[in-house]
């Protein structure tokens, strides 16, 4: 089911997204070095040779000689794409993309889309079955109904190699284990519930099969289609739909609904009254999962059956159906252990695990990350989308269930070390972030843009908007903001909140709080009064400081130490603490937090432990166990040098007060990072390669953080500035429009503050 349901954008914006920079959402990496005529000669002529023979002597190596092994088709004909229909093969090529950008960023699962010019059945299957050789598993997705249930049965049989059409399973997986769940609260065993699924589609006919496999008996669900209910001796329906058909004296979805314990619905918006849900047994189960509008919402559902459990596909509403819970876990672990097949016992162990991962405690730093403690109850059914937990259990139990069906072509000896070799394919960064977002859209906020006359903050802005983060606050000239929004696509820019300090009437109360604040600094009332007219950082800041904003987002048109100096004037750091900047340089399995990065110009011993204090706290809320390095050009003192004091009486604060996490210094880099160089101090209190990393001052600091940015090809967040009372960031000068919507939500969520 879809994800994005309530997550609102333009048509412009979503084609700025496609298009700019490289287009579309996809591009290929090498794997291995490519700088020298030696390493060319090794990926292709002549060493590429020896590989090829090896292959040809035992077909198996190819998954320890090439991609393969991770290696995923995403194959579509456009006949049924989305909810849009039959628009081809080429207009199914971002959703197919869009499909292998989720395997990469769920599951590190490698994946090409083929989108295939053809409605023809047979000429589907043999072009499908030809590209085995190349591909690890096959992912079908978005083709119509009937024809999948044969492309896809007819591949199976076919194919050595894992085959899954996505629209009928992944659903029923997901749903699968909210029911598992959702009848042990209700005290429901799956052999006695009745159930009625209203469509009779790909997901549908997927459901009703899954759930029968895992213990629900046939005579007790009845299927409807558009015209009634599938009844034995009824005339005009397929093979696939006659399969489910049962003795009953229903002919509606009305009929069929008295007494029901539970409703699956993959049909449409609003097919299901409150009437038929009040005829339904006590405590009934409602999957609702029509998209993006459910059959019934919870809140019309629970208004006549407040006893009720209530899931849909939308992630504004509890217990969401989604697929991205299932299909890339599914294929990393029928990868993993070269599975021949997606069986039924891969896939009822995946709705087990995930309704098992349901009903355990969930982190504290996944709690804090999500901005709720979710517990297992009826609004709790099945995990969040972005629990990183998914990808350590689920890949597991099917990978297990490959071995015990037979279907498995290599073992995993030691399952402990899988499920840590998992997690450390993802960076939890990543998967904190994405939790992040889901918090500013549950919690919007007041989010003041103190540069809104520029492209690239109004832009954010924008976004912030559209997608259910909060609401903006603009600052700037009216007219020219207003004449900025018409460019960007808006055509309704009065909708938009703007603050002019040449007209807004809360002038006087600024400079009378700014007066007070700043009068026994030097600053007569006047200055004040040119401060609040003149500067919009100073304008900005007194919005939040009184109440007209939550937080705020600088920093475009000046240097970070003039913004900070500017917001200084009118918010103060919280109460003991010590503003500073963080940068988190992040790649495919890790990120970094580099500390101090924007502020303090030589900090004490005492700061460079509150600093460290505060990163690794940072740094759980994202998702990681810290591990602080403080830095230095010395590694335990080899060489000696002026500035390694400050260094070591940090790390003797640190011995005092035993913060809770590891921490060593003083270090150079390698040490801290390379393993290979930590080898030669096994006195280090580092048990791995820290991912904190304290800067001994703030040249160091800001030019370490420019030249990973420039240079190192990563994702860079930052500055983020932390320790001030109300939520600011300050963003730097060469930012773009997603690098402002990141510090935006991330002063929202208060994660950064």
């Amino acid at each position: 089911m879809a994800d994005e349901s309530n997550v609102r954008f333009t048509e412009r914006e979503a084609l700025f997204y496609h298009k700019t920079g490289r287009p579309g959402k996809i591009e290929i990496i090498a794997s291995k070095p490519m700088a020298t005529q030696r390493d060319l000669s090794l990926a292709y002529s002549p060493g590429v040779a020896v590989p090829v023979q090896a292959i040809a002597d035992d077909p198996a190596t190819a998954y320890d000689y090439t991609a393969r092994g991770n290696l995923v088709a995403v194959i579509s004909n456009g006949t049924a794409i989305l909810g849009m229909g039959n628009l081809g093969a080429l207009a199914s090529k971002p959703v197919m993309e869009g499909k292998a950008v989720l395997f990469k960023r769920f599951a590190d699962v490698d994946s090409i889309d083929i989108e295939l010019a053809s409605e023809n059945t047979e000429a589907l299957i043999e072009a499908i079955a030809m590209m085995e050789p190349s591909f690890g598993g096959i992912n079908l997705e978005d083709i119509k109904a009937p024809e999948c249930f044969i492309i896809e049965q007819t591949l199976r049989e076919r194919m050595k190699i894992p085959v899954m059409h996505d629209d009928q399973h992944g659903t029923a997986i997901i749903a699968a284990a909210g029911l598992v769940n959702a009848c042990l609260i209700t005290g429901r065993k799956f052999e006695d519930v009745r159930v009625v699924v209203n469509g009779a589609g790909a997901s549908a006919l997927a459901c009703t099969a899954l759930i029968k496999s895992m213990g629900v008996r046939h005579e007790n669900v009845t299927v409807c289609d558009s015209k009634g209910v599938i009844y034995k001796g009824r005339e005009g329906i397929d093979q696939f739909k006659s399969a489910h058909a049962v003795e009953t004296d229903a002919r509606t979805l009305a009929e069929a609904m008295v007494g029901a314990d539970i409703f699956l619905g993959l049909s449409v918006a609003g097919a299901v009254t409150p009437d038929m849900v009040k005829a339904m047994a006590d405590e009934p189960i409602i999957f609702a999962m029509a998209n993006p509008d459910p059959e019934i919402t919870p809140p019309q559902a629970m208004a006549v059956r407040p006893d009720a459990i209530v899931a849909t596909g939308r992630s504004d509403y509890p217990n969401q159906v989604n697929n991205v819970l299932g299909f890339p876990f599914i294929f990393r672990g029928a990868l993993d252990v070269r599975a021949t097949a997606i069986n039924e016992e891969m896939k009822i162990a995946a709705a087990v695990a995930i309704a098992e991962l349901a009903r355990e405690q969930v982190p504290e730093e996944v709690a804090a990350a999500y901005g709720k403690n979710h517990q297992f109850g009826r609004d709790y059914i099945i995990p969040a989308p972005f629990d990183p937990r998914l990808m350590e259990v689920v890949p597991s139990a099917v990978a297990r269930a490959a071995m015990d069906s037979g279907v498995a072509q290599k073992g995993i000896e030691d399952f402990d070390a899988y499920r840590l070799s998992l997690k450390a394919r993802l960076n939890p960064t990543t998967s904190a972030l994405t939790a992040v977002y889901a918090q500013a859209r549950e919690n919007p906020k007041r989010v003041v843009f103190a540069e809104a006359e520029e492209d690239v903050v109004l832009r954010a802005a924008i976004q912030f908007r559209d997608f259910g983060y909060g609401i903006p606050v603009l600052v700037g000239r009216t007219r020219a903001v207003q004449d900025k929004l018409l460019e960007l696509g808006i055509s309704n820019p009065d909708s938009f909140e703007i603050h002019n300090s040449a007209v807004s009437p809360h002038v006087p109360a600024m400079v009378d709080y700014l007066y007070k604040r700043l009068q026994r600094r030097g600053f007569m009332e006047r200055d004040c009064r040119r401060m609040v007219n003149q500067d919009r950082n100073v304008f900005a800041s007194l919005l939040v400081a009184l109440g007209y904003g939550e937080a705020m987002i600088s920093g475009v048109t000046r240097p970070f130490s003039q913004s900070m100096r500017e917001v200084r004037q009118v918010l103060d750091p919280k109460p003991g603490a010590l503003p500073f900047g963080i940068h988190l340089m992040i790649g495919k399995n890790y990120t970094v937090f580099l500390a101090d990065t924007t502020i303090n110009e030589r900090p004490s011993a005492e700061d460079l432990a509150h600093i460290a204090i505060e990163t690794a706290a940072v740094a759980r809320r994202l998702g990681h166990e810290p591990r602080v390095a403080f830095l230095s050009f010395s590694t335990f003192g080899n060489p000696a040098g002026r500035w390694l004091d400050n260094i070591r009486q940090a790390v003797a604060i640190l011995d005092e007060r035993d913060p809770g996490f590891e921490y060593e210094g003083d270090m150079a880099p390698d040490a801290a990072l390379n393993p290979a160089i930590m080898k030669n101090y096994p006195f280090s209190r580092l048990s791995a390669p820290a991912n904190v990393l304290i800067m001994p001052g703030l040249q160091s600091a800001n030019i370490s953080a420019k030249l990973l940015r420039e240079l190192g090809g990563n994702a860079t967040i930052g500055p983020m500035l932390i320790g001030m009372e109300k939520p600011v960031q300050i963003a730097p000068m060469t930012a773009i429009a997603p690098d402002v919507l990141t510090l935006a939500v991330l002063a929202a969520a208060g994660i950064a503050g």
